[in-house]
């Protein structure tokens, strides 16, 4: 039976298996140095065995090794061979459409003509090199399939041509079934073998916000990795919120597969801690939560990032600020402080525990600071400084050190032309892997069991404090208590309103300050404060009587309402101290002085000698007046009798300069005359004065004549009465000298009580 003569078949009885697009370009499988989700090879190499694009080539083959090896250039094929659609990978042609004239793959062929082109008559392509199959020779996935037929005994009678089966007017849809997503989807991934494997690489949750495990035990770690048990190093990214970690790991690692999700969203989208294998390197991959994103708890998230930080052997702190900020420099040092104090010796505990061979935990992890920028300059090496040594100085700079790590490298790309590099970045993760002087791999149990032991050491409650953008020390006093050091709580330059120092704190008493006020206990009682200070003497007594009553029974306390409520020597014994019957405590602040200087401190011994010498001025300058003028006749009278008398000198004899009352009057022991201390300051040998040198005037003492007057001197002094003179001097300069012994220790005390 010819194929004309059969009976005609329903359109909707017939169903094409998936067939796939032929793409003329090959992908390359090395992925070394380029960039995007398909780049095309340009190149083939028989031993390497893969396609490769030009910079993979290139790469590849710089090596003198490897640089002999046979690479041919990949020809694509002739134009009438290919789809005249819009298709991104120039696929071989499958349909050909005598409407429109033109040759198309199953993909374009189904976009065009299901949009009001359904009645175009298709037949298969067959190029120009190719003869026409017969129907014996027509490939299983071109024959139709009809469901109410058997297949399998019908076959030979029931089958259509090609023009038969191509000319069927249909409306797309069941002839050629929606099937160009799929197809789309596998020439979009399926390039190669690797890629393929990874469709089942997938991360999985480690810890969550709140520092809980999600793995029970080491077999469902190594399940869930689908490592199996092998030796393997970890390697851990760490950044702010939004800085592309998740995207970064992908196209690191995984060829751009999203193994770890990435999002466009405003929200976070890694919380938590997650893992990942990465079967190429053969190293587990961690994604870490970023800082300065929303957190219940900030502190929480770092110290768990930290617990993360001790178990990996490779951090990668990404960046794409355009200068380096300080958070990233404080991260680095506070981790390496936290890793010395805390972690070592727990991680050198469980590697004993474990029995994990080599030095795992003498140093930290290598830090690779990734620093990605689009409009600045990278850190390069200037002036033959490496940029590490440049970080290292900024390190130190702000006062933290990064000892605990084993190194700290740097990379830098600028991004502003194009995607993202991560080839230099793989390289240097490849070469510290290779490296096991300082941390050799372990076996994934042994990873998990220590993460697990520092995830239970350090999971405590800890206190969520966000700092204060504006803290409160911008805007108040600046001023410390001297003897607890509080700062004090009002505004800045409250002094220039008066308004004296206070803080809400406690203080604390110091004996070098006296910083203790006594308050009234009996108004204390009634809801009053009435501060009481120790005093020589009641308000209300007078400056003879108040002395007398504290030479004989102490200081006093006097409060303003109760009266005196307390005398130190009440008793000829048994005094009590006030705070134990009378008075109330507290202690104050004490505060330097509004004008800069510190106040004085205060204590005992001060204050008993500051008294004292409070009542010897009381006594002084009641009795200045009236002792001046008894001193004043008693030396009239023992005075010679031409010298003129303390009454009668009210001037200077020379400088005619008026006495004050106090001021004490000189006799010149020539003249007689009286004169101030600057006028009679000079001394001379005077014969009726003995052979010491007498207080003389400034005129006598220039008068040359003098020595030839002597006689008429000694004709004017009277002999015995000089002597008198002279013994009363005597006697007021010997009890000056007492008193200057006496005042010459008292100073002494003071000094030291001071």
């Amino acid at each position: 039976m010819s194929a004309k003569s059969r009976p005609a078949i329903s359109r909707f009885q017939i169903k094409f298996k998936a067939l796939k697009v032929r793409s003329s370009r090959k992908v390359c499988e090395e992925r070394l140095a380029c960039k995007g989700i398909k780049p095309y090879a340009t190149f083939t190499c028989s031993e390497c065995g893969s396609n490769q694009c030009e910079e993979c080539e290139a790469l590849l083959h710089e090596d003198f090794r490897l640089n002999l090896h046979s690479r041919q250039l990949i020809t694509g094929p002739s134009a009438e061979e290919l789809c005249e659609g819009d298709c991104e990978d120039r696929n071989y042609a499958d349909v050909t459409c005598s409407s429109c004239g033109c040759n198309y793959c199953y993909v374009c062929d189904h976009v065009l003509h299901s949009q009001g082109k359904q009645n175009h008559h298709r037949t298969k392509f067959v190029s120009q090199n190719e003869e026409f199959l017969s129907c014996e020779e027509i490939p299983e996935e071109y024959l139709p399939v009809t469901e109410e037929a058997d297949i399998a005994n019908e076959a030979a009678n029931d089958m259509l041509s090609l023009d038969e089966m191509f000319s069927l007017n249909s409306n797309g849809s069941d002839i050629l079934p929606d099937l160009f997503p799929e197809h789309e989807i596998e020439a979009k991934y399926n390039y190669n073998k690797c890629n393929k494997d990874s469709k089942q690489i997938k991360s999985f949750l480690l810890i969550n916000e709140k520092e809980i495990l999600q793995v029970r035990d080491g077999e469902q770690f190594i399940s869930n990795l689908g490592c199996g048990n092998t030796q393997l190093k970890v390697v851990s990214i760490f950044g702010n919120t939004g800085d592309g970690k998740s995207y970064t790991l992908n196209h690191t690692f995984f060829d751009g597969r999203e193994v770890f999700q990435t999002s466009s969203a405003q929200e976070s989208c890694t919380v938590g801690v997650w893992a990942a294998y990465c079967p190429s390197l053969g190293i587990i991959t961690i994604d870490t939560e970023g800082f300065l994103g929303q957190a219940s708890n900030p502190n929480l998230r770092a110290r768990m990032l930290l617990k993360v930080l001790a178990v990996s052997d490779v951090v990668i702190y990404r960046t794409r600020a355009e200068r380096l900020h300080n958070d990233m420099f404080s991260f680095l040092g506070d981790a390496s402080a936290a890793y010395t104090k805390h972690f070592s010796q727990e991680l050198e505990e469980a590697c004993a525990r474990f029995h994990v061979d080599g030095p795992m935990s003498i140093l930290g992890p290598s830090v690779i600071i990734f620093h990605e920028t689009q409009h600045t300059n990278v850190l390069s090496k200037n002036d033959s400084v490496e940029p590490e040594l440049i970080l290292r100085s900024r390190f130190q700079e702000l006062g933290l050190k990064v000892d605990a790590f084993s190194s700290i490298e740097y990379l830098g790309t600028c991004s502003n032309s194009g995607p993202t590099d991560f080839v230099q970045l793989r390289r240097r993760v490849e070469k510290h892997i290779q490296n096991s002087a300082v941390r050799v791999p372990r076996a994934p149990a042994v990873i998990f069991k220590v993460l697990k032991v520092l995830n239970d050491k350090f999971s405590g409650r800890i206190e969520k404090s966000i700092p204060n953008t504006f803290p409160d020390q911008y805007f108040t006093c600046s001023v410390l208590c001297k003897s607890c050091k509080a700062r004090c709580s009002n505004s800045m330059n409250h002094e220039k309103e008066d308004i004296p120092h206070t803080s809400n704190k406690n203080c604390i008493y110091q004996h070098q300050y006296e910083n203790r006020i006594f308050l009234c206990k009996t108004c204390f009682e009634r809801g009053e404060k009435m501060e009481v200070s120790p005093k020589t003497m009641e308000s209300n007594d007078s400056s003879w009587l108040g002395i007398a009553k504290y030479a004989w029974s102490g200081y006093i306390l006097e409060c303003t309402k109760c009266g005196v409520i307390y005398r130190s020597r009440q008793y000829w014994y048994g005094n009590q101290y006030p705070w134990d019957t009378c008075v109330r405590t507290e202690i104050c602040h004490v505060w330097p002085m509004t004008n800069g200087s510190n106040c004085e401190e205060k204590n005992t011994a001060q204050y008993v000698i500051d008294n004292l010498a409070t009542v010897s001025e009381v006594v002084t300058n009641i009795g200045a007046k009236p002792t001046k003028v008894l001193s004043s006749w008693v030396a009239d009278q023992i005075a010679p009798s031409y010298w003129i008398p303390n009454s009668r000198i009210t001037h200077c004899g020379l400088c005619e300069k008026p006495f004050e009352d106090l001021e004490k009057k000189h006799h010149c022991r020539v003249c007689g005359g009286g004169f101030c201390e600057d006028c009679a300051s000079k001394t001379r040998v005077v014969p009726t004065w003995g052979t010491s040198p007498v207080r003389v005037c400034n005129n006598c003492y220039t008068d040359d004549s003098l020595p030839d007057n002597l006689s008429n001197v000694q004709n004017l002094h009277n002999p015995p009465e000089v002597t008198v003179r002279k013994l009363g001097e005597a006697v007021h300069t010997t009890l000056e000298t007492v008193a200057s012994a006496v005042s010459y220790p008292l100073g002494i005390i003071k000094d030291s009580a001071r």
